[in-house]
């Protein structure tokens, strides 16, 4: 026999997974408010080091939770400095991989943890360019990629990487 009886309220229903509907919404779960630290024991734990530039906006280096460290878009800003390592893509894209290794470093992973990049790019002209740095990164076993042409990027770099890895 069916579980659930239907009524213009919805409500005479006991299946396990059909007991709320619209009319008789499942109880709200509130969250933690934002400007509450999450507790350590949930394994979020910021990544910060002077040895690759500083966050130019309201975000972290990185941040290590649960066996990863997920490392924010990198540009080629030389660390203590507020300038590019050069104007061209190929001393922006050494640069970049400097400061993502510096953060991996931090964090206790390395390029050979790397499981994932996005890679940003203002000219896909110049894929061939950054894609020849990159691999010399990654000789064996590289990680998922994916890159993307922007219309622009922060203090007008030439490119922009983040990564996933493994701790």
């Amino acid at each position: 026999m069916d579980q659930c009886q239907p009524t213009h309220q919805v409500t005479n229903c006991t299946h396990p997974t059909l007991s709320h509907s619209i009319l008789n919404p499942p109880p709200a779960i509130s969250s933690p408010s934002p400007s509450l630290p999450i507790p350590a024991e949930f394994g979020r734990e910021v990544v910060s080091t002077d040895k690759a530039p500083g966050a130019v906006g309201p975000y972290s280096q990185a941040i290590k939770a649960n066996g990863m460290v997920y490392i924010s878009g990198q540009v080629a800003l030389v660390p203590g400095t507020k300038e590019f390592a050069g104007d061209d893509v190929e001393s922006q894209t050494e640069q970049v991989m400097k400061n993502l290794g510096a953060i991996l470093t931090a964090a206790g992973s390395s390029y050979e943890k790397v499981v994932k990049t996005t890679i940003l790019l203002v000219d896909m002209e110049d894929f061939g360019k950054v894609n020849a740095i990159y691999g010399k990164y990654f000789p064996v076993d590289p990680p998922a990629r994916a890159t993307f042409a922007v219309k622009g990027l922060p203090l007008g770099a030439k490119v922009e990487i983040e990564a996933t890895a493994l701790l």
